[in-house]
């Protein structure tokens, strides 16, 4: 099978981002966190909530800057990839989050989902990505990720969200 058949699905970039039906949305496995909580380091745990929450943000805009074109240069260490969070920062973070997944969402619409990305991307198991993998990539790293956020929460006792969450 070719590399790119793998990818050959109906992208509907909204629910891979935003209303995910495999797990829960980012929306309702952030809700209800204090700055207190989400800024917390847990003993033991290597970043609190709103560490995550940033990683997420930086590569989702990466990733959505390279699909429009621009040549954000790869981050020269893994460390970059995880900013410093100022003390009282959270409710910054999440919105930064949220118009980020909104801009990877809207894709689709200034973008054709199956054109490569330009210019490719110098990292070479990534080089011959599509917008369409590109957005793959982000749902997959994304979903990684709040299973993280959700181990933090149930870890603070503040799980699950006030939204309620699934029982199974």
């Amino acid at each position: 099978m070719a590399r790119s058949a793998r990818y050959d699905l109906q992208v509907n970039i909204r629910e891979f981002l935003i209303e995910p039906i495999a797990y829960i949305p980012p929306a309702r496995a952030l809700e209800g966190l204090s700055n207190a909580d989400a800024e917390r380091r847990i003993p033991g745990a290597n970043h609190s909530v709103a560490e995550v929450v940033a990683h997420m943000t930086f590569w989702l805009d990466w990733f959505v800057r390279r699909c429009e074109g621009e040549a954000v240069p790869m981050p020269a260490s893994a460390a970059i990839g995880w900013p410093a969070i100022a003390r009282g920062s959270w409710p910054g973070i999440q919105q930064q989050f949220f118009a980020t997944l909104e801009r990877a969402a809207a894709l689709s619409e200034r973008a054709r989902i199956d054109d490569p990305i330009s210019p490719p991307l110098e990292f070479p198991p990534l080089a011959h990505y599509r917008i369409r993998q590109a957005v793959v990539h982000m749902a997959s790293h994304n979903a990684h990720h709040l299973g993280q956020v959700i181990v933090l929460r149930q870890l603070l006792g503040t799980w699950p969200p006030p939204g309620g969450s699934w029982t199974w």
